[in-house]
């Protein structure tokens, strides 16, 4: 099992480096680029606004199907048809709250219900994806995981570069790719799936749909609370401060989108991993302690690239762009980019220790957690964004993701016995007190800062080995299944 977490792991990493932060930083930022902070604002915006709710569209039934299929494979037949039924009805209501708060919030309807449509394919691709993931069919699952955004770069690139019109670009033309690009990546998903289930009809079952839901309930909580401290703040920074606020904040939070894509796989991976150790009683120390080794050796590194090459990274991309004040937004991503960044390597202990407390069951415990976390970004956020704007958002995601990180730590520890702290933190200080000693001789070496960053990104992964961040020893071990 742990060999083919690792080989999986590696496979959707590399497909994920490849595609994503080609999208976020080719496409979305050329996008940012061709219709300016105001229009993209509003558009950022409105789709956060359908983040906020999708949890309507699942109710935690996928992180439920991922932990009972991973423990009982045979239940998918039993599930399926059913929970398609149920998902198709949660698609009305949901359509029908997103409609409610749009109208309040005076949103463009068109933008809004486009947006709203993509999430319902989204969330249902995320369905299907959970089946995969249950079954342990982690390479059906890597080709899905990056195959929309694959199709939405070749449709977006056309758009862009491919004279295929000679109109202004439009941000509409971004969302109706995005339609496009997710009902094939759910038609393709499908075929994947029913070559291994045998399909026959879409079937309801009130009784069976509120059993689940019933089951589900407690994900569903934890996932809205996740949500909401991770979305409101776009939410609130547009209302109180306006779209353009939300269009220069958005030009940094892409960078931080971009590399939390990656860093959410572990959570994918492990959690029907962790599902059926816990189940089958067997040891999740050595698999907590690599994931944790492999992740913060991926995660330091982006985030100090950001800090030491960050005015060259925001300038270079959108130099070009049709904003009002460039020198705003270099002013703005010198503090927001690093801060938001700093939340990036809290989020990903979250899907290292939070992911094995989700397979443990230990709902409360977590919920209670993103509460307090809900709590307190709401509070800063209504304190710090009339103040400080962008930068008072970026601040509270900082904070409330930092407090909720230690209380995971903490009640992981608590219950599974980690053996010794120092396992983890030891490694962990020194790779990243080394790391930035190394960015601050290697950023200013040549005049051009891609070989500066390239440079450092290579000793990254050397100082990873040589702090046995990394150890290929260990790798070999786990590959092998002696740990």
């Amino acid at each position: 099992m742990k060999k083919k977490f690792l080989s999986n792991l590696f496979l959707i990493i590399i497909l994920n480096i490849i595609i994503k932060p080609l999208y976020v930083l080719a496409i979305d930022a050329e996008i940012i680029n061709r219709v300016g902070e105001f229009e993209y604002g509003q558009y950022f915006a409105i789709i956060n606004l359908t983040f906020l709710f999708n949890i309507f569209l699942d109710l935690g039934i996928n992180n439920f199907n991922v932990k009972n299929i991973a423990q009982n494979s045979f239940l998918v037949k039993k599930y399926l048809s059913k929970i398609i039924s149920l998902k198709i009805l949660l698609s009305f209501f949901y359509f029908f709250i997103v409609l409610i708060f749009g109208y309040f919030f005076n949103y463009n309807l068109e933008l809004l219900i486009l947006l709203a449509f993509n999430q319902i394919l989204a969330v249902f691709l995320l369905y299907i994806r959970s089946n995969f993931t249950g079954l342990h069919m982690f390479f059906e699952d890597s080709i899905i995981s990056v195959l929309d955004r694959f199709l939405l770069i070749i449709m977006c690139s056309l758009l862009l570069w491919g004279g295929v019109t000679s109109s202004v670009f439009k941000i509409e033309w971004f969302v109706y790719a995005q339609t496009i690009s997710y009902f094939l990546s759910v038609c393709f998903s499908l075929q994947f799936l029913f070559r291994k289930i045998d399909f026959k009809h879409i079937k309801w079952d009130p009784i069976f749909s509120l059993a689940i839901l019933k089951q589900s309930l407690p994900y569903a909580l934890l996932i809205l609370l996740m949500t909401i401290y991770y979305r409101v703040d776009v939410i609130m920074l547009e209302f109180l401060k306006g779209p353009q606020e939300a269009g220069l904040y958005a030009t940094s939070f892409r960078f931080f989108e971009a590399s939390n894509m990656i860093a959410f796989l572990f959570a994918v991976l492990l959690l029907p991993i962790f599902s059926r150790l816990l189940k089958n009683k067997k040891p999740i120390y050595n698999i907590t302690l690599l994931s944790f080794k492999l992740l913060m050796s991926l995660s330091v590194t982006l985030f100090l690239i950001c800090v030491f090459f960050n005015n060259e990274i925001i300038e270079f991309r959108y130099a070009n762009g049709a904003f009002q004040d460039l020198n705003k937004i270099l002013t703005y991503s010198y503090i927001i980019l690093p801060t938001l960044m700093g939340c990036f390597l809290c989020v990903s202990l979250t899907y290292i220790f939070g992911t094995l407390l989700t397979a443990n069951g230990n709902l409360i415990h977590l919920n209670y957690i993103s509460l307090v976390g809900v709590i307190l970004n709401i509070c800063l956020n209504l304190i710090l964004i009339p103040q400080y704007g962008a930068f008072g958002s970026a601040l509270t995601s900082l904070v409330t993701q930092f407090l909720v990180t230690i209380f995971q730590i903490y009640f992981c520890f608590k219950f599974f016995k980690l053996h010794s702290f120092y396992d983890f933190l030891i490694p962990f200080f020194l790779f990243f007190s080394g790391l930035i000693l190394i960015g601050i001789i290697t950023c200013d070496i040549f005049s051009s800062w891609y070989i500066n960053m390239f440079i450092f990104g290579f000793l990254s992964i050397i100082w990873s080995f040589l702090t046995e961040m990394i150890r290929f020893d260990y790798i070999k071990a786990v590959m092998s299944n002696k740990i």
